[in-house]
């Protein structure tokens, strides 16, 4: 007889209330006396058929075989093998497994919850679980994902602004470019002074990008665990990878930049050796071609930073492990990619547009000067300074997001083809991961 709950072991029943004696043999649930010696087969035991023995090994716990011979007279038959009904209880009847009762077709109960230890469920994970866990990561360590991210957004902006209202001479461009009678060399004189303003700008930010990245890597790959981690711990186990994701970015940047660029050269070449016409329409397809190749590959690569960062990995190896994660899952990973850029740039907008909106009134053509310069052209300080406010604002929602998403498909992704929920659970210290988890989640 074994005690484990929701298990029985083959011949047992209730009692009728009477304990038998040292040594008596308990009756049998048809009311048959059991023989006397164990070790001989008597009557009832030849009747009991030949898959019984006289003698048998004790119950092990969780597992049950029916026996080979017939069914003994007034015992009720083994209970069914896979799903099914419910068998009946009673006298000389067999209790449910564990598990069954109102659940699916009044048989199984369905799959155990997965564990959670942190922000997500250890399973494949769903479009709405992923953008849940990074707003989780944000709410739960808000503490540290907000001074990251302001941290990171301040000192952007504030090298931003100092380069268009000290450097950055991006009035000249506008006005040229915005001349009707300009010449085509004060245009292309105009419109170089906007392309380096723009660049100057786009690398400050990038390089702000690259940081927050890196440390927000650090807390949502923790967050997963559910343990915390300060700002300082976050910048010691990112800085030794910050030179590779520096390379990295910058590589990524090429690639995207140049595939258009390639793309575009023969119609250029044929428009200037004469075919004005035809070679502006070439340049135009082999730029579109060259845009769709190089956003094919942003996506095999989206998950190369999250590689490098939490692997320690090199910059090829990176990429070697990006594509291989993104394999067959290409559209997956775009469209929840594109969906939580949209979702971020959303919300941001509606912080960052009131503030623009604001500081041009405030502003006016640039005449409003909060330090009594004139310096900034068409920017003065006061749109500087008000706008940028409204961008540092906008930069701590979008940084969390777009990290927070990258760093859980990556996961997720390696959860579906390298099972790492396994070392997840053990890592979080989560007891008996994978004996009773049967992974089936919406993910699926």
């Amino acid at each position: 007889m074994n005690d484990t709950p929701g298990w029985a072991s083959p011949g047992s029943a209730p009692s009728d209330g009477r304990e038998p004696a040292p040594g008596e043999p308990a009756a049998r649930p048809d009311g048959t006396a059991p023989p006397t010696d164990a070790g001989t087969a008597g009557p009832d035991a030849a009747s009991a058929g030949p898959g019984w023995a006289g003698k048998q090994p004790p119950p092990v716990p969780g597992q049950w075989s029916a026996p080979t011979g017939p069914p003994v007279p007034g015992q009720a038959p083994p209970p069914p093998q896979g799903w099914g009904h419910r068998p009946p209880a009673g006298p000389g009847g067999y209790p449910p497994p564990a598990g069954w009762g109102n659940g699916w077709g009044n048989g199984w109960g369905g799959p155990p919850p997965a564990a959670k230890p942190g922000v997500i469920p250890l399973r494949p994970l769903g479009v709405g679980e992923i953008l849940d866990g990074a707003v989780s990561t944000m709410r739960t360590y808000w503490r540290t994902v907000l001074g990251i991210s302001l941290t990171v957004a301040v000192v952007t902006e504030i090298v931003v602004v100092l380069l268009r209202g000290l450097v950055l001479d991006e009035s000249t461009g506008t006005d040229a470019l915005n001349d009707p009678d300009a010449s085509l060399s004060e245009l292309y004189r105009a419109l170089g002074r906007t392309l380096v303003s723009s660049g100057v700008v786009g690398i400050v930010a990038m390089i702000g990008t690259i940081f927050a990245t890196a440390l927000l890597t650090t807390v949502t790959s923790r967050a997963v665990l559910g343990r915390s981690v300060s700002t300082g711990e976050a910048w010691r186990d990112a800085r030794p990878q910050l030179p590779r994701l520096f390379g990295l970015v910058v590589l990524l940047l090429l690639v995207v930049v140049a595939l258009p660029a390639v793309g575009s050269l023969p119609g250029i070449l044929v428009a200037v050796l004469g075919a004005s016409a035809g070679g502006t329409a070439l340049a135009v397809l082999g730029g579109l071609a060259g845009l769709v190749v190089a956003g094919w590959l942003a996506i095999r690569f989206s998950l190369a930073s999250p590689a490098l960062m939490l692997e320690k990995q090199g910059i090829a190896k990176a990429l070697t492990r990006s594509v291989k994660l993104v394999r067959g899952s290409w559209w997956r990973i775009f469209g929840i990619q594109l969906l939580a850029t949209l979702i971020a740039n959303i919300v941001a907008s509606i912080v960052v547009i009131p503030f623009t909106v604001i500081a041009m009134l405030v502003g006016g053509d640039g005449g409003g000067d909060l330090f009594g310069t004139a310096s900034g052209g068409d920017f003065g300080w006061t749109f500087l300074v008000i706008s940028g406010v409204g961008s540092v604002i906008g930069s701590m929602i979008t940084f969390p997001v777009t990290a927070g998403v990258s760093v859980l498909l990556y996961v997720d992704q390696r959860i579906r083809r390298e099972a790492l929920d396994l070392e997840l659970a053990r890592a979080a210290g989560v007891q008996d991961y994978g004996t009773n988890n049967t992974g089936a989640g919406p993910g699926n």
